[in-house]
């Protein structure tokens, strides 16, 4: 019923074209992430010269499981791993609005795209650093601080 769909789909992102044979071969590929979570820190604006300010916050995102689970009983030990993302948004309209109500504790879902840079630290020496680029931020009520 939906595969066929799926398939144009599929077939437009992995679609290439080459005009000759041994040249450049352009083709799409996709570079999406999406992120629930609450935020870990109020956000900060910063501004390197030349640049477009940015505002940068921290993210969030909890993974539960249980362990000893079999097939008829649901026993075990709880384990939670959270991991934590740099979020960084420079779209400007997006930028203004996450930096005036993003807050810490709110509960917020961002899309947006994996970066990897480098960066030289305090000491000179070279960082890595992974960032998610925000192009979308929903704002999600939270029930426990709205009965407060």
């Amino acid at each position: 019923m939906f595969r066929r769909p799926v398939v144009q789909v599929l077939h437009q992102f992995v679609r290439h074209e080459s005009e000759v044979a041994g040249s450049l071969v352009l083709e799409r590929s996709l570079n999406r992430v999406q992120l629930l979570g609450r935020v870990g820190q109020d956000p900060v604006m910063r501004q390197v010269e030349g640049k477009n300010p940015v505002t940068i916050f921290s993210l969030a995102t909890n993974e539960m499981w249980r362990s000893g689970e079999n097939e008829t009983h649901q026993m075990g030990d709880v384990s939670q791993k959270t991991t934590w993302h740099r979020i960084s948004v420079f779209r400007p309209g997006l930028r203004d609005v996450a930096y005036q109500y993003v807050k810490k504790g709110s509960r917020i879902y961002v899309e947006g795209k994996v970066d990897y840079g480098e960066y030289m630290d305090k000491n000179n020496v070279r960082r890595q650093a992974t960032t998610i680029i925000a192009d979308n931020i929903i704002f999600l009520s939270d029930q426990t601080k709205e009965k407060a």
